[in-house]
């Protein structure tokens, strides 16, 4: 199977949220039936989540790191079965989780029966959260989301409006060049196989300067940047300077509205 990216005739314009061919709803149907299909498995360390189950020490430590979690209201957007959302009510967040995927939300309620920890699981969309929930939280977190939305310009938009003055927004998402497919697609999904095939396009990947620009444009100062790496061989992951692949960014709202 020819796994190669065709750019030319791409549905999805990383660099114009205007462009007319993207689904002005900003829900990808075929991107929330994928997780669907999996959600029963979310909780399962060695199914097709263990990268997540890998990965949220570093996330949550890095998140931790920026902002003390203790009493603050936190939201995750695209939360799925709730991998992050636990992790950082364990860290004495006060935590909301939203999706758009029925399954994702039912497993992570579940789970909560075992964990025993207080989180609000709710099905909506980022933008009709902010409508009704402007202004409410300290920290937002958007992790592996933005890279699965028609528009994700458009969710960055919705954070700022749903952040406190001097709230603080972290994303992480893949970059979008010959290595990151290589690896994020190639490698992942059809050699090492941690990913069922088909679950990332690359063409909804995104460039750190694109990131940048659209939080830039709703006046948010950039924390940090860093980069989140995997070696096959150890199979460990780390934090450091390389965001050529995946990569996570610390964003704080304007003080002020």
């Amino acid at each position: 199977m020819d796994t190669t990216p065709n750019l030319n005739n791409s549905n999805y314009d990383n660099s114009n949220p205007d462009n007319p061919k993207v689904d002005v709803s900003n829900v990808d149907a075929a991107e929330i039936a994928k997780f669907e299909k999996l959600a029963s498995r979310w909780w399962d360390r060695n199914s097709e989540f263990k990268p997540l189950h890998d990965i949220n020490p570093l996330r949550v430590g890095f998140i931790d790191s920026k902002v003390d979690l203790v009493g603050k209201q936190v939201l995750d957007i695209g939360c799925g079965g709730g991998i992050l959302c636990e992790a950082m009510a364990r860290r004495g967040a006060q935590v909301t989780g939203i999706d758009m995927g029925a399954a994702p939300l039912a497993v992570a309620k579940l789970h909560l029966l075992e964990s025993r920890l207080d989180i609000r699981y709710e099905k909506s969309r980022a933008e009709d959260y902010a409508v009704s929930h402007a202004g409410s939280f300290d920290v937002v977190t958007c992790l592996e989301m933005l890279e699965h939305v028609p528009q994700p310009a458009q969710i960055i938009t919705a954070c700022r409006r749903l952040l406190k003055p001097g709230g603080h927004l972290f994303v992480s998402t893949i970059n979008r060049n010959p290595k990151a497919w290589l690896l994020a697609v190639v490698g992942a999904e059809y050699v090492l196989r941690m990913l069922p095939r088909g679950t990332h396009d690359y063409r909804k990947f995104i460039k750190p300067s694109e990131l940048m620009q659209w939080t830039r444009g709703e006046g948010f100062a950039t924390g940090e940047l860093i980069g989140m790496t995997y070696n096959p061989l150890t199979q460990v992951y780390k934090l450091g300077s390389d965001v050529d692949v995946n990569y996570l960014v610390h964003l704080q709202a304007p003080a002020k509205d």
